[in-house]
This record gives structure tokens, C-alpha cells and sequence, in this order.
């Protein structure tokens, strides 16, 4: 029971579940429901797709992710992020070529979730770790930016320019403008705008329960939609004044197919889908520990790839688009009090209601409404402070962040991740190649050692102690060694070096080798090289080689002090 319990989290949440909890899952799987309706047609619209197929992306796959995924507020479904790189890739000359974009997409949502399921058989829970957060910060703030781009023509009525560098066609293109398009976009980013903070601000002034503000402030979305439809309707205004609207949508579930399975598409997806799973995983995980954290709950990295890939494809069979835990669904979820995913049974539930029975009154919803819930939505993504403050911190990982946002944005996607990537790697190897070195001294009356540089501190004019803080491999070791070198250089008088291991957890072979040259050198000269406080696992491996016994006359000492002690006595 405790292995099927493991594969199947829900079982362990349903053992203890009880009529409170359902009252809040009810209550909060309400909430989601009404935010999944508008959102899971403005992400499919956003990714070049019918808007049926976001609709389709928010049952089966949050269902399949409920039975499988181990956190209990995270809300899957289709995100902002998942749908731009998915127009990304249908956009690519070699897949619009082919056609059936549709097509494409299940393909894509197929290949992420294999991809996530090979990566669960393969215990690689651990790339979440892959990609640094000052990356993620700047993909996501690049791929918000890209998304903000798309949308604002859709606001005022506009198609997307193809104008290139030429001013005076932008001046015309602007001129052609829709007024009543763009007066319905700013109704519904009032609506939206007024609805967040402003009147969750004047809800908890006044003493509402926060669930219930939440309730009232999460409305905004659906009352735009509402209020757009209602206006479009009652005068007419997709054909006299020419408002795009939705258009039709099919009621009812599509077939459960594996059509996709045998099409050429498959080999030229392969690096989207890729890209995507890396993606929806990261973001996935990282969301969903966020209210883990809060609650005290823990989530299992690898049991999320079974889970996301369980839900994408699920996603696939059933019509979708790939889908990932949605950072505002989530937040929503979590504040309108859900206790597991039960919540979004219920909301999953209800949408099925809503497709079969209600899709005809979303197909005159205002293109230019969904555009602004879009917008609104992708504003928390879009952190240009975070890139500040990273910038300042350390400029290793600003440079990285900094250039993963113009990497999106000038060379796309996947190129602006991959650079991002290869970039915070290069600076991981860069740190480690040049680790912090500091000769160090005894603070009077003590026995701790510092810094020289740092402190005022006891020297000697025979001893150098050196204190490497960091492994030391194949990637530094000429580093250190130039070191020494230079310190030696400056202080003839010194008889003895000590080299002190304490924040050493490992010497690779490379690394030994040039140890025992400088040894060498050292003992050649009329000096000695000797090792302190180092830590068990290293001696363990240098035990296991003949160092200790060439250090002679050198020593490996336990303590600083008794380093000290003995070679100034």
C-alpha cells in the first residue's frame, strides 16, 4: 500500500479527507474554474490555436495530474509561457509548412510528456537544479515581454505589423486603429486592473474573510468576458463595427485519438517539445513549492515528472495544448482555501459542464478582452527589478540573466534558454577555476585564523598558511599554483607552506598530480609543504596514494594551532 501510496499521492491525502475539506476544495475549485474559462481561451489564442483546445488542456490533464502530482493546491492547465513557445514552434518555416497546426500541437504535448516520463524512469528529478533562477528570470521576463508584444495589437483592433524598420509604416499602421476595439480593451483592463489589489485593499479594510476576497477579486476575468460578450451582442459590433470575436467553438469533448503517432512532425518537434518539458517542469516545481512551503508539505521532484507527463499526455489524447502548474491558478487555488486536488476535480468538473453545455456563448467573446486578461496575467512574470538586483549582487549571474532576456527576445526561445544555460555554466566554471584564495594569520589570543587582509591577525616570517576555499580539480589547480608561486616570490624567507583544507571536499587526479610537482619544488628549494584540517573524505582518497609519505618532511597536521605550534617552535 505504501508503494502504490508513492505512485499515487492522492491516495494519501483521500485516507484523511473530510467534509471541511471538501467545503474549501468546493469553494476554491469554484473560483479556479471561473479564472480556467477566459484563460484557457486567451492561451490558446495566444498560441495560434482554436480556442477549444485550451478549454480541452484544463480537464483531462489537471484530472490525470490530481491522481499523480504530489502537490496539492498546484493548478495545471495551460500557461502564458507554455503558449508562446508553442507559437514559437509552429511558426517555424519546416512545421507551417506542413499544415494542421492542430496536429503539431498534440504532437508536442505527446513528445513533452514522454520526455518527462523517460526523465522520471531516469531518476533526473534533479534538473530543476539545471536551470538558475537568475536564468528562469530572464527567460520568463524575455518570453513576457514577447507575449506583451503579440497582445497589444489585439487591443486596438490591429493585425501584427509586418513593417520591419520602417518608420512611416508604423505612423499608417497605428492610424488604422479600431476605436470601439480599443474601447472595450480599456473597459476590461480597468475592470481588471480595479479588481486587483485596489479592491482586495478595500475588501480586507472593510473584514472580509480572505477567501472570500479572493473570490470577488479572481471575478474580473470572467466579468470581462461577460460584459465584453454582452456588449458585442446587444449592438452589434462585430459586424458594424468589425470586433474580432472568438468565433465558433465545438460543444462537447473531442474523441480520445492517437492520431498524432505516426506523422513526420514528430523528428522536427523533438527540440521544442524538449524545451517546453524543461520549461513546464522547472516553473511547474518551483510553483508548486512555493505553497508547499507555507503549508508545511513537501514536494517530490520526480513523482512531478510522472505527473506532468502523465498530463500532457492526457493533454495530447485528448485535444490539447501542453500544459504546466499555472502561477496565478495556483496562487488563486491556494487563496481561496483549497486543502488538496480535489479543488481541481471540481474545477475540471465543471468545465466539462461548461464545454458541453455552454461553448456557443463564448463565440462572440472579444478577441481585444482576452488580450487584456492575457496582459494582466503576464505583468507579475515580467520581474526587470529581479535583473537589477542580480545585476548588482553578482555579475556572473546578471550578465546571464541579462543575456537570456535579449537572447529570447532577438534570437527566440529555445536560443535565448540555451544561451542563458550555456552562460551559467560558463560562470560556474569561471568561479570555480578561480576559487578565493587568502593567506591567513591567528587572531592574538586566540585560536582562530583570518584573513590577513581582513584582520588584524599574528604572522610569521618562515610560515605561510594558505586557506583554498573551494575543491580543488583539474579546473583551478594552475590557478592555486600560480599563487603560490607569486606569494613565494614576494616572501623568500619562507621555510614552510601550509595549505589549509578546510572548505577542501575534494582533489581530483589532475589536481594531486600538480600537488605532488609542487611538493616537489618545494622540498628542491629547501621548503616543506604541509597540510591542515583536512577533511575526512580527502584524506581518505590521499591515503590511498603515496602523498602523505613524499609530503616528508612535510606533515599533515589536525589543527591550525598545532601546524603553528610545530613549524615556529
Amino acid at each position: 500500500m505504501s508503494r502504490l501510496t508513492n505512485y499515487l499521492p492522492i491516495i494519501a491525502w483521500l485516507k484523511t479527507y473530510n467534509r471541511q475539506d471538501f467545503n474549501d476544495d468546493l469553494f476554491a475549485g469554484i473560483i479556479t474554474a471561473i479564472l480556467l474559462v477566459p484563460q484557457g481561451i486567451a492561451y490558446s489564442i495566444l498560441a495560434g490555436l482554436p480556442p477549444e483546445l485550451g478549454l480541452y488542456a484544463s480537464i483531462l490533464p489537471p484530472t490525470l495530474y490530481a491522481l499523480f502530482g504530489t502537490s496539492r493546491t498546484l493548478s495545471v492547465g495551460p500557461v502564458s509561457i507554455a503558449a508562446i513557445m508553442i507559437a514559437s514552434a509552429l511558426s517555424a518555416p519546416e512545421i507551417s509548412a506542413l499544415g494542421n497546426p492542430v496536429q503539431s500541437t498534440a504532437i508536442l504535448a505527446a513528445e513533452s510528456g514522454l520526455i518527462m516520463l523517460l526523465m522520471a524512469l531516469l531518476r533526473m528529478g534533479g534538473l530543476v537544479n539545471l536551470i538558475s533562477h537568475p536564468v528562469l528570470t530572464g527567460f520568463t521576463s524575455g518570453a513576457s515581454l514577447l507575449i506583451i508584444a503579440s497582445q497589444l495589437p489585439h487591443l486596438a483592433g490591429l493585425k501584427i505589423p509586418a513593417c520591419g524598420l520602417n518608420t512611416g509604416c508604423y505612423r499608417d499602421y497605428v492610424q488604422g486603429f479600431n476605436g470601439v476595439t480599443l474601447g472595450i480593451a480599456l473597459a476590461a483592463l480597468s475592470i481588471l486592473i480595479l479588481f486587483g489589489k485596489p479592491l482586495s485593499t478595500l475588501l480586507k479594510k472593510i473584514g472580509l474573510p480572505s477567501s472570500i476576497v479572493t473570490a470577488i477579486s479572481k471575478c474580473a476575468p470572467l466579468l470581462t468576458v461577460l460584459f465584453g460578450t454582452l456588449a458585442v451582442n446587444y449592438f452589434n459590433l462585430q459586424n458594424q463595427y468589425h470586433v474580432a470575436v472568438v468565433g465558433q467553438v465545438p460543444s462537447g469533448f473531442p474523441i480520445l485519438s492517437l492520431n498524432f503517432i505516426h506523422n513526420e512532425q514528430w523528428r522536427l518537434l523533438l527540440p521544442s517539445a524538449a524545451f517546453i518539458a524543461l520549461i513546464a517542469y522547472v516553473e511547474s516545481v518551483a510553483i508548486a513549492k512555493v505553497t508547499a512551503n507555507l503549508r508545511g508539505e513537501k514536494i517530490l521532484p520526480n513523482q512531478e515528472l510522472i505527473a506532468l507527463g502523465a498530463a500532457n499526455l492526457a493533454a495530447a489524447m485528448s485535444g490539447g495544448m501542453p500544459v504546466a502548474g499555472g502561477f496565478s491558478r495556483t496562487m488563486v487555488n491556494f487563496a481561496a482555501g483549497a486543502k488538496t486536488q480535489m479543488a481541481m476535480l471540481i474545477a475540471a468538473g465543471l468545465l466539462s459542464v461548461a464545454v458541453i453545455f455552454f461553448t456557443p456563448w463564448f463565440e462572440n467573446i472579444p478577441k481585444t478582452v482576452l488580450a487584456a486578461i492575457i496582459l494582466v496575467a503576464i505583468m507579475p512574470l515580467l520581474r526587470l527589478k529581479d535583473i537589477v538586483h542580480t545585476w548588482r549582487y553578482d555579475r556572473g549571474d546578471g550578465i546571464a540573466e541579462v543575456m537570456t532576456l535579449l537572447g529570447v527576445l532577438i534570437f527566440g526561445i529555445e536560443e535565448g534558454i540555451s544561451l542563458g544555460i550555456v552562460l551559467t555554466i560558463a560562470s560556474h566554471l569561471r568561479k570555480s577555476s578561480r576559487p578565493h584564495i587568502a593567506i591567513v594569520g591567528r587572531i592574538p589570543d586566540t585560536e582562530h585564523f583570518r584573513n590577513i587582509k581582513r584582520h588584524q591577525v599574528e604572522t610569521w616570517h618562515s610560515l605561510l598558511l594558505v586557506r583554498i576555499d573551494e575543491s580543488i580539480t583539474f579546473s583551478n589547480i594552475n590557478f592555486i599554483e600560480d599563487f603560490l608561486n607569486a606569494e613565494l616570490k614576494q616572501q623568500p624567507s619562507i621555510k614552510h607552506v601550509v595549505l589549509i583544507f578546510t572548505s577542501v571536499n575534494d582533489i581530483d587526479t589532475t589536481a594531486l598530480e600538480v600537488l605532488e610537482n609542487i611538493n616537489h619544488a618545494l622540498q628542491t628549494s629547501g621548503k616543506t609543504l604541509n597540510i591542515s584540517e583536512a577533511k575526512g573524505p580527502v584524506m581518505d582518497k590521499l591515503k590511498k596514494t603515496d602523498f602523505i609519505e613524499q609530503l616528508k618532511p612535510g606533515k599533515v597536521f589536525f589543527t591550525n594551532v598545532d601546524a603553528v605550534k610545530e613549524l615556529t617552535g
